[in-house]
């Protein structure tokens, strides 16, 4: 009996006595269901009986009927599930995922019972990990990258304290520069944070729908003035919309990098031609410029963070070393592809595919 019951009137306490049983109507399935982490649950010989639709989308694939193996080859996990349908106590062992990105699990196996089978739950610490990692990266970038300007801006200000004290011309001229290094400043800070975000959630795949045609015309509505201050014509040509799953604010910041990485050093070139196409199922965005173009040695470490062909050149653009970096974890984001071609004294190319949406 229940302690509570002492107090109540002798019907209702044989009421709490002796409650009549109480059966729960819902199915086995549909617990697994609406369990908040992926979640499979296996019989005795390893085959999966029900995995919920979190645990479908981490797998890529419905592993319900099949051996577990066939949808997960960690070796450690597999014996822990081994392990536990044959009745021994539950255990939690690291799981990573390696495609279509790195992804980290805490996977928690437990008996169902002797020789019953087994539940295994996916807890995802990929954010968790990610923004340690972020902070770690940020303080690392922020104190190398902002020593220069912060340098150059204590400079100009003991100058302008003690030898230009009173010279008005001067004075006029460091002010010019202490506000050219602030916003280089402030450029790095938006650039890092905007990459830090994206990183934490590179593993989770956006859900919008995005006509990247509309995309890249806008871009070239925003960029059509510093085209026209370098003298530089860009081209848009496009076969019809071209709608993709993502976040079109993330999609703009790819082809405005891209874009304006060509127009800041390819402008020599006097042309930056942006073409959107359908190649099977995906839609390919490439922007091409006529410049200089870029040694081979250089490009496989273009998406490096903070990597520049020419780092003199890079700062007095107004570069932060981190546009393309930023480029390449977005298109990860997208589930998509970036490719770079490049020839001395022909231009470069850089393309990007996304997958159209189904």
């Amino acid at each position: 009996m229940w302690p509570f019951s002492r107090n109540l009137p002798p019907a209702q306490a044989a009421d709490v006595a002796s409650p009549e049983p109480l059966y729960l109507s819902a199915s086995v399935n549909d617990i697994i269901q609406a369990l908040p982490d992926p979640a499979l649950m296996v019989d005795g010989q390893g085959r999966v009986l029900h995995a919920n639709a979190l645990a479908r989308d981490v797998l890529e694939t419905d592993p319900q009927g099949l051996h577990l193996s066939a949808s997960i080859r960690n070796p450690a996990v597999l014996e822990a599930v081994a392990a536990a349908a044959a009745g021994e106590e539950a255990v939690n062992v690291e799981y990573e995922l390696r495609v279509p990105m790195l992804r980290s699990f805490l996977a928690h196996v437990s008996p169902l019972g002797q020789g019953q089978g087994a539940l295994l739950v996916l807890r995802d610490l990929t954010r968790e990990q990610q923004i340690e990692r972020m902070r770690a990266d940020f303080v690392a970038n922020a104190s190398h990258e902002l020593r220069t300007p912060l340098t150059a801006l204590t400079g100009f200000l003991e100058t302008i304290l003690g030898a230009a004290r009173n010279d008005e011309k001067a004075q006029a001229k460091f002010l010019g520069l202490m506000r050219s290094q602030a916003e280089r400043m402030r450029r790095l800070i938006d650039d890092l944070l905007s990459l830090s975000r994206i990183e934490m959630n590179e593993h989770v795949r956006p859900q919008g729908e995005v006509d990247l045609n509309q995309v890249a015309a806008h871009v070239c509505d925003v960029l059509s003035g510093m085209a026209r201050e370098l003298g530089c014509e860009v081209s848009l040509s496009a076969d019809g919309p071209l709608l993709v799953t993502g976040s079109r604010d993330e999609l703009v910041q790819v082809v405005q990098n891209l874009a304006e990485n060509a127009l800041k050093y390819g402008s020599s070139g006097k042309r930056v031609d942006i073409a959107l196409r359908h190649d099977g199922g995906f839609a390919e965005l490439t922007v091409r410029d006529h410049g200089p173009g870029i040694a081979a040695e250089h490009i496989p470490r273009l998406t490096e963070r903070f990597y520049r062909v020419n780092v003199q050149e890079s700062r007095s653009r107004g570069g932060t070393g981190l546009g393309l970096a930023i480029v390449k974890h977005i298109v990860s984001r997208h589930r998509g592809r970036l490719s770079i071609a490049s020839e001395l004294g022909k231009g470069s190319e850089f393309s990007v595919k996304i997958p159209l949406k189904a």
